[in-house]
């Protein structure tokens, strides 16, 4: 009986990752970033940087196959010292982030511009409205405050440059998360995670999507430590005390973010149903999850108490919009913000008056799409929460102040150029984007005979980040950030089997 319940949830996360998955990969394959050329849906084309690069990549792939001596030559830079190479390729991601740091730190509107602007003006009517009615940014934003008085800077170019060494410690727990699991593999994690960083200009906005990066990454790293980790008992306690506290951590910084824990509890109490699990591994899982809730039972309380009674910022926080509010929210328009909604959150007298009128919106929504134009919304909002390689760039309201139409001159003009709203080569960047957001999804969706724990732990994972935007506020692809390392890791462990089934696929064709 214990077994069948086993196989069952097991085969349950399997099917329903890939349900979901096969869309967003359908998706990402289908994506408008792809066009050549001009490009009349997303108002920006292609130009001759993506037929280089398309021209490149064509090329190499043609001298591979047709020439023994070029195929060596590369197996031996990218195989054989792959450890060297990937390191080096991953160095040079690091020296681009910091140039293009340094040249490009504009400022940044939407919520992150609320967090800027806190550090100067606590007194503002408008800026203390804002986070009365979201009060869960009020940690960050004491968190910027404090790192701004340590290092007496408040400028776009010192939380950019924040921004940017968090993202590279995400990949780097993400690379001690390998070390764990299976060491051969770190080449290939540093390969896949220095193209992600090549590509990633979230790194000049400050904010919870790419602030939170790290911490999801270490308490999925004290995990694999925990479960993976072949050293004494005595030293996993203090390992599991860290891990219920960084989960704690990064729920204040992005509450959605726990969706990896959850899925590591749901994991683990699924694995206690199979059938070699003994009373004994019962009782060390018992254990250990005690040891988890005690490191994160008194963070939570200690962290909660001196958020309730800071001092920096007034607020009324009795005005928290409910979460039912992005419930309704998810259900309009293309599943994203609301502009409406959002006006009528600081309209309503009360808390109360929030969740009724919040309620009924909901209700007339899903009425009036009745349960087929439910549906029909939810497969389109799958696709605006999951298919854009570029994290919804540019895409926010005023999301980089001051001129969106970039000039050409100069180095730094240039760079512009591709992550302007008006840049000339704005197409450019998504296409490559994509092209690498299509690859890491391949590399996933192929590896379906894989049933190990972490790769179930990993589905499930995305499956609960997926879910979550379908029900919540979604519309736009940002939100996917904070499961990028699930997605990292997953493409990390698959790619040996994805391998072997795509080639078994291309010799049944041939």
């Amino acid at each position: 009986m214990k077994d069948k319940f086993f196989k069952f949830g097991s085969r349950f996360v399997k099917y329903l990752f890939y349900f979901l998955f096969l869309l967003t990969f359908y998706f990402a394959i289908t994506s408008p970033n792809l066009i050549l050329g001009d490009n009349n849906i997303t108002g920006a084309g292609t130009t001759l940087y993506t037929t280089f690069y398309i021209i490149i990549v064509i090329a190499l792939v043609v001298c591979f196959f047709t020439y023994q001596e070029f195929a060596d030559f590369l197996r031996f830079i990218f195989v054989d010292r792959a450890l060297i190479t990937s390191f080096v390729i991953l160095g040079l991601a690091v020296i681009f982030q910091i140039i293009f740091v340094l040249n490009i730190h504009p400022g940044i509107g939407f919520d992150a511009g609320a967090l800027h602007q806190a550090m100067f003006n606590t007194t503002d009517a408008e800026t203390k409205g804002y986070y009365s009615l979201n009060p869960n940014n009020i940690p960050i934003m004491l968190l910027q405050h404090q790192l701004a008085v340590i290092f007496h800077s408040r400028s776009w170019l010192f939380f950019d440059i924040v921004t940017m060494i968090l993202v590279d410690l995400s990949a780097a727990f993400n690379f001690g998360s390998i070390l764990v699991i299976d060491k051969d593999k770190l080449p290939l994690a540093v390969y896949l995670h220095a193209l992600w960083l090549f590509l990633f200009p979230m790194i000049i906005v400050p904010y919870t999507d790419a602030w939170v990066l790290p911490l999801v990454s270490l308490y999925i790293f004290f995990y694999c430590l925990l479960h993976y980790g072949k050293f004494a008992w005595g030293y996993k306690i203090p390992i599991a005390v860290l891990l219920g506290m960084t989960v704690i951590f990064s729920y204040f910084i992005k509450p959605s973010s726990i969706v990896g824990f959850i899925a590591i509890v749901l994991i683990e109490f699924l694995y206690l149903f199979k059938v070699k699990a003994g009373k004994k591994n019962v009782l060390n899982e018992l254990i250990f999850l005690l040891i988890i809730i005690i490191g994160m039972v008194p963070t939570y309380s200690i962290t909660n108490y001196a958020i309730d009674h800071q001092k920096y910022m007034e607020i009324d926080t009795s005005r928290a919009i409910p979460p039912i509010h992005f419930i309704g929210m998810g259900v309009s328009g293309d599943g994203g913000y609301n502009a409406k909604d959002a006006l009528m959150m600081a309209k309503v007298p009360n808390r109360q008056a929030q969740v009724d009128y919040s309620k009924k919106v909901l209700k007339q929504r899903l009425k009036k799409m009745g349960p087929i134009g439910y549906l029909k919304f939810l497969f389109k909002k799958q696709s605006n929460n999951t298919a854009d390689r570029t994290f919804a760039w540019i895409k926010e309201g005023h999301f980089i102040k001051g001129n969106p139409n970039p000039s050409s001159k100069g180095f730094n003009g240039k760079l512009r150029n591709f992550v302007y709203l008006y840049g000339k080569n704005l197409g450019d960047f998504r296409y490559v984007t994509q092209v690498w957001w299509v690859a890491l999804l391949a590399i996933i969706f192929f590896n379906w005979h894989d049933n190990r724990r972490i790769v179930q732990l990993l589905r499930l994972t995305i499956i609960g980040g997926f879910l979550f935007l379908l029900i919540f506020e979604g519309g736009r692809s940002r939100y996917l950030i904070q499961y990028l390392p699930a997605f990292l890791l997953l493409a990390t462990v698959s790619w040996s089997n994805s391998w072997r089934q795509v080639r078994k696929l291309f010799s049944w064709i041939n």
